[in-house]
């Protein structure tokens, strides 16, 4: 993880947000993770190697 954390604020629509942390708690997973989890994909896949070795080491690779 990054030395100094840093806030992203999201807005998005109630109904989104109420299912998308019942799913993250089904998975017993915080939104934090899967957010954080979604960028590291995001960033890779556009070629920002730093990303993408953190990335593989995340998954074992």
């Amino acid at each position: 993880m990054e030395d100094k954390p840093a806030r992203l604020t999201v807005l998005m629509d109630a109904e989104k947000k109420k299912a998308f942390e019942a799913l993250c708690a089904s998975q017993d997973i915080t939104a934090s993770q899967v957010v954080r989890q979604l960028i590291r994909e995001y960033l890779a896949r556009h070629g920002i190697d730093r990303f993408a070795k953190e990335r593989r080491r995340a998954n074992g690779s």
